[in-house]
Protein backbone atom coordinates (compact mmCIF):
# COMPACT_ATOMS: atom_id res chain seq x y z
CA UNK A 1 0.00 0.00 0.00
CA UNK A 2 3.24 2.24 0.05
CA UNK A 3 1.98 3.80 -3.01
CA UNK A 4 -0.83 5.14 -1.88
CA UNK A 5 -2.30 6.96 0.86
CA UNK A 6 -4.72 5.33 3.76
CA UNK A 7 -7.74 7.84 2.55
CA UNK A 8 -7.09 6.36 -0.95
CA UNK A 9 -7.25 2.48 0.30
CA UNK A 10 -10.06 3.68 2.77
CA UNK A 11 -11.81 4.96 -0.67
CA UNK A 12 -11.37 1.92 -2.54
CA UNK A 13 -13.00 -0.23 -0.06
CA UNK A 14 -15.45 2.07 0.07
CA UNK A 15 -15.92 1.67 -3.33
CA UNK A 16 -15.61 -2.27 -3.32
CA UNK A 17 -18.97 -2.46 -1.00
CA UNK A 18 -20.87 0.02 -2.49
CA UNK A 19 -20.74 -2.09 -5.55
CA UNK A 20 -21.73 -5.70 -4.21
CA UNK A 21 -24.48 -4.23 -2.29
CA UNK A 22 -25.81 -2.21 -5.77
CA UNK A 23 -25.16 -5.47 -7.46
CA UNK A 24 -27.65 -7.20 -4.97
CA UNK A 25 -30.24 -4.16 -6.47
CA UNK A 26 -29.83 -3.91 -10.08
CA UNK A 27 -29.30 -7.84 -10.39
CA UNK A 28 -32.38 -9.22 -12.55
CA UNK A 29 -33.49 -12.56 -11.11
CA UNK A 30 -32.62 -13.89 -7.63
CA UNK A 31 -29.64 -15.77 -8.24
CA UNK A 32 -26.86 -16.80 -6.12
CA UNK A 33 -24.22 -14.42 -7.05
CA UNK A 34 -27.01 -11.68 -6.41
CA UNK A 35 -26.85 -13.15 -2.58
CA UNK A 36 -22.80 -13.55 -3.15
CA UNK A 37 -22.53 -10.07 -3.28
CA UNK A 38 -24.83 -9.00 -0.93
CA UNK A 39 -23.41 -11.19 1.61
CA UNK A 40 -19.38 -10.29 0.91
CA UNK A 41 -21.10 -6.73 1.21
CA UNK A 42 -22.30 -6.75 4.72
CA UNK A 43 -18.66 -8.52 5.69
CA UNK A 44 -16.88 -6.20 4.01
CA UNK A 45 -18.61 -3.49 5.50
CA UNK A 46 -18.28 -4.81 9.10
CA UNK A 47 -14.68 -5.12 8.84
CA UNK A 48 -14.13 -1.70 7.25
CA UNK A 49 -16.69 -0.11 10.16
CA UNK A 50 -14.71 -2.42 12.71
CA UNK A 51 -11.19 -0.31 11.34
CA UNK A 52 -12.65 2.43 11.45
CA UNK A 53 -13.75 2.34 14.93
CA UNK A 54 -10.88 0.35 16.40
CA UNK A 55 -7.96 2.02 14.15
CA UNK A 56 -8.75 5.44 12.50
CA UNK A 57 -11.35 6.93 14.79
CA UNK A 58 -8.96 6.86 18.02
CA UNK A 59 -6.34 8.98 16.45
CA UNK A 60 -9.00 11.47 15.25
CA UNK A 61 -10.46 11.85 18.34
CA UNK A 62 -7.28 12.79 20.17
CA UNK A 63 -6.18 15.21 17.48
CA UNK A 64 -9.69 17.12 17.89
CA UNK A 65 -12.18 15.73 15.29
CA UNK A 66 -14.44 14.56 18.18
CA UNK A 67 -17.54 16.31 16.29
CA UNK A 68 -16.81 14.45 12.91
CA UNK A 69 -15.60 10.90 14.39
CA UNK A 70 -19.55 10.99 16.43
CA UNK A 71 -20.95 12.12 13.57
CA UNK A 72 -19.55 9.01 11.69
CA UNK A 73 -20.10 6.32 15.08
CA UNK A 74 -23.83 7.42 14.89
CA UNK A 75 -23.92 6.55 11.28
CA UNK A 76 -22.25 3.25 11.46
CA UNK A 77 -25.14 2.44 14.35
CA UNK A 78 -27.62 3.44 12.23
CA UNK A 79 -25.75 1.11 9.25
CA UNK A 80 -25.49 -1.85 11.87
CA UNK A 81 -29.07 -1.64 12.09
CA UNK A 82 -29.72 -1.94 8.61
CA UNK A 83 -27.26 -5.00 8.37
CA UNK A 84 -29.10 -6.48 11.55
CA UNK A 85 -32.60 -6.45 9.52
CA UNK A 86 -30.97 -7.45 6.39
CA UNK A 87 -29.91 -10.74 8.12
CA UNK A 88 -33.30 -11.31 9.60
CA UNK A 89 -34.81 -10.75 5.79
CA UNK A 90 -32.30 -12.85 3.75
CA UNK A 91 -32.63 -15.61 6.18
CA UNK A 92 -36.33 -15.92 5.74
CA UNK A 93 -35.88 -15.36 1.89
CA UNK A 94 -35.31 -19.04 0.60
CA UNK A 95 -35.80 -18.54 -2.50
CA UNK A 96 -39.20 -16.44 -2.14
CA UNK A 97 -40.10 -12.37 -2.94
CA UNK A 98 -36.61 -10.09 -2.40
CA UNK A 99 -38.50 -7.13 -2.11
CA UNK A 100 -37.82 -6.50 1.45
CA UNK A 101 -34.41 -7.26 0.84
CA UNK A 102 -33.91 -5.33 -1.80
CA UNK A 103 -35.69 -2.11 0.18
CA UNK A 104 -33.21 -2.87 3.05
CA UNK A 105 -30.32 -2.51 0.47
CA UNK A 106 -31.78 0.12 -1.42
CA UNK A 107 -31.53 2.32 2.17
CA UNK A 108 -28.28 0.95 3.02
CA UNK A 109 -27.05 2.21 -0.45
CA UNK A 110 -28.30 5.65 0.63
CA UNK A 111 -27.03 5.29 3.82
CA UNK A 112 -24.03 4.04 2.71
CA UNK A 113 -23.51 7.32 0.01
CA UNK A 114 -24.38 9.91 2.67
CA UNK A 115 -21.92 8.48 5.13
CA UNK A 116 -18.94 7.62 2.51
CA UNK A 117 -19.16 11.45 1.31
CA UNK A 118 -18.43 13.06 4.56
CA UNK A 119 -15.42 10.32 5.59
CA UNK A 120 -13.94 10.59 2.38
CA UNK A 121 -14.28 14.71 2.66
CA UNK A 122 -13.52 15.42 6.45
CA UNK A 123 -12.05 11.99 8.27
CA UNK A 124 -9.70 10.58 5.45
CA UNK A 125 -8.11 13.35 4.11
CA UNK A 126 -6.79 13.53 8.20
CA UNK A 127 -5.45 10.00 8.01
CA UNK A 128 -2.08 10.50 6.87
CA UNK A 129 -1.92 13.44 8.78
CA UNK A 130 -2.86 12.32 11.92
CA UNK A 131 -1.54 8.74 12.52
CA UNK A 132 1.68 8.26 13.70
CA UNK A 133 3.88 6.00 12.15
CA UNK A 134 2.64 3.23 14.65
CA UNK A 135 -1.05 3.60 13.62
CA UNK A 136 -0.66 3.52 10.30
CA UNK A 137 1.39 0.77 10.32
CA UNK A 138 -1.25 -0.74 12.76
CA UNK A 139 -4.05 -0.02 10.13
CA UNK A 140 -2.13 -1.00 6.82
CA UNK A 141 -1.56 -4.32 7.91
CA UNK A 142 -5.08 -4.46 9.31
CA UNK A 143 -6.37 -3.56 5.14
CA UNK A 144 -4.06 -6.05 4.11
CA UNK A 145 -5.89 -8.93 5.25
CA UNK A 146 -7.09 -8.00 9.13
CA UNK A 147 -10.19 -10.02 10.53
CA UNK A 148 -12.91 -8.36 12.71
CA UNK A 149 -13.28 -10.36 15.75
CA UNK A 150 -15.86 -12.53 16.53
CA UNK A 151 -19.01 -10.97 18.35
CA UNK A 152 -17.72 -6.97 17.72
CA UNK A 153 -20.37 -4.54 16.99
CA UNK A 154 -20.53 -1.11 15.60
CA UNK A 155 -20.10 1.02 19.07
CA UNK A 156 -23.38 3.02 18.81
CA UNK A 157 -24.81 -0.51 18.02
CA UNK A 158 -23.83 -2.07 21.10
CA UNK A 159 -26.64 -3.08 23.90
CA UNK A 160 -26.14 -2.56 27.63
Amino acid sequence: MADQSLGAALEREHREIDGDVEKFVTAVGAGETRIDALGRAMVSLRRHIYLEEEFLFPPLKAAGMMGPVMVMLKEHGQMWQTMADLDVRLAELDGGDATAVETLCRELVGELQEHNGKEELILYPQADAVLDVEASADLEDFLAGGTMPEGWAATMARRG
